[in-house]
């Protein structure tokens, strides 16, 4: 299988070479490299771990308990080495960004009002009516500048191309509550504090200020005619996995950090409890999933959402961000009609491409599934965080056969993908560097425009040999390089650059 490399041409690494196998934008980094002392890394990365818990940078893990019964929380492992992209690759990857994501909205819209994709035969009718994630109660409902995606995260991937060079693929569309731009935004804090004479020699464009601009995309998508309408964050609370990132984008946006019991409606208005009195609210950005947020219409069990939200939402008196009901296009039985909905909608031809997919609920796709269950990533359409998902040449017999009992017994539940050879990038273990595959994910925030920071989250799988880069399997992150072109970076405000300098 054909191997790429983000920083080497050839594979095993050949380190300091003088260049010779370094790729053109990995040169200055290259040689900074070699001139460090060998117990250099060690001690950075204990510094970075000691800052981190400190911090309290971790996630939660569900199912597992600690000696006292409670839930366990761990450090996302950091790696020191940075993934660079040069400017020319961002550049490609983010109009394919830009293009894809909008079309994603414009389906959803769609979905929920003239259903025009569906009446084209382009994507069948139960594939959406049935979807565990299709929510009738939106259909026909407005939405501000008919955004249901505000925040999407989207999983890039890299692999061999014919001509042995690395081709970007989406792998995945996460729409509904897409997490870790908390842990981009830390990892480049941690790298500027550790090594601020590598961000001397390198032009890498800025990320500080995606606070500024989620706070900018949530204010544009108020249904009020205030000036300031008031943004809260809605978080299921401190057991949740990935609160310390709910309580840190509050925090760097200036806004209300709430849990349902937070809020009550009347009037059809939301308001927020204060300790001056109720104080309304005109948009929520949920970290809640659909099911839980209003139990008077979906799970009427759940106390993390509040009573009458979905009411309030219809008559137009408040935004919930990302929309009630976008999960319906990010199920990954919807990934592989995307290409087509970038021509129905935008009549353009995808700049990024999908990875080649077998929908199982297609007799010959379940056949040839079966067939080369020991070759092939089988994951479940709802699957997530790497849990429901089968990496065949990983895999035992016992769990190959296990997987061959699920398909049969419901095959409209799985896709099955080739085994992508992933690129990888140098990475600081406990041997020394080593490569290690990876993946990245982007975020692109959609209101009157769509807008992204230069980069995103690239997530590591620290295991030896490892395709499985999620956190809650044990992988890792990495600090995302975007290099300005010379130009670009000359038109940068000297503010903004010397304070991303410093």
């Amino acid at each position: 299988m054909q191997k790429f490399d983000e920083m080497y041409t050839r594979l095993p690494y050949a380190f300091f070479s003088k260049g010779e196998q370094v790729r053109e934008h990995y040169k200055i980094y290259d040689e900074w490299l070699a001139r460090q002392p060998g117990d250099m890394m060690a001690k950075r990365r204990e510094e970075a771990e000691m800052i981190f818990r400190r911090v309290g940078i971790t996630f939660a893990v569900y199912g597992e308990k600690d000696e006292e019964g409670a839930g366990t929380e761990r450090l996302i492992p950091f790696d020191l080495i940075p993934r660079i992209i040069p400017a020319h690759e961002w550049a490609s990857m983010e109009r394919g960004l830009v293009q894809r994501v909008s079309a994603l909205n414009r389906f959803i819209h769609d979905v929920y009002h003239e259903q025009e994709i569906l009446k084209a035969g382009i994507i069948p009718r139960d594939q959406i009516e049935r979807n565990a994630q299709f929510r009738p109660e939106m259909m026909g409902v407005d939405v501000p500048n008919a955004i249901y995606s505000h925040i999407s995260g989207i999983d890039i991937v890299r692999a061999p191309d014919a001509q042995g060079k690395g081709e970007y693929y989406v792998l995945e569309d996460n729409l509904r509550v897409p997490s870790g731009v908390s842990y981009m935004l830390e990892d480049r804090k941690m790298m500027m504090r550790l090594f601020p004479a590598l961000f001397n020699a390198h032009r890498v464009a800025p990320i500080a200020h995606y606070p500024d601009l989620l706070l900018e995309t949530l204010r544009a998508s108020s249904p009020a005619t205030t000036a300031e309408p008031t943004v809260v964050v809605l978080t299921p609370g401190m057991y949740n996995s990935a609160y310390f990132e709910h309580a840190f984008l509050a925090q760097q946006m200036g806004v209300e950090l709430v849990e349902g019991q937070d809020l009550f409606v009347k009037d059809r208005f939301v308001y927020m409890r204060t300790t001056r009195g109720p104080r309304r609210v005109d948009v929520i950005y949920r970290r809640v999933d659909d099911d839980f947020l209003d139990p008077t219409v979906f799970r009427p069990t759940s106390t993390l959402g509040c009573a009458g939200l979905l009411d309030a939402y219809k008559a137009g008196h408040v935004t919930i961000c990302n929309a009630v009901g976008t999960g319906v296009a990010d199920d990954k039985s919807i990934y592989p009609y995307v290409p087509k909905m970038i021509e129905f909608y935008l009549g353009e031809k995808p700049i990024l491409n999908n990875v080649p997919t077998h929908m199982c609920r297609n007799p010959e796709d379940l056949a040839y599934t079966l067939a080369n269950l020991k070759d092939l990533v089988v994951k479940e359409v709802h699957g997530a965080g790497g849990y429901g998902m089968l990496v065949g040449p990983a895999a035992t017999a016992a769990e190959i056969e296990d997987f061959r009992k699920a398909l049969i017994a419901n095959p409209s539940g799985y896709i099955a993908q080739p085994t992508l050879s992933l690129s990888s990038c140098p990475t600081f273990v406990e041997s020394g560097i080593a490569p290690r595959h990876i993946d990245l994910r982007p975020y692109v925030l959609s209101g009157k425009t769509v807008q992204m920071v230069p980069g995103g989250l690239t997530r590591v799988a620290l295991k030896e040999g490892s395709l499985v880069v999620n956190s809650s399997q044990g992988g890792g992150t990495k600090d995302t390089w975007i290099l300005e072109d010379e130009g670009v970076a000359a038109a940068t405000p000297a503010g903004v650059q010397t304070q991303f300098q410093s």
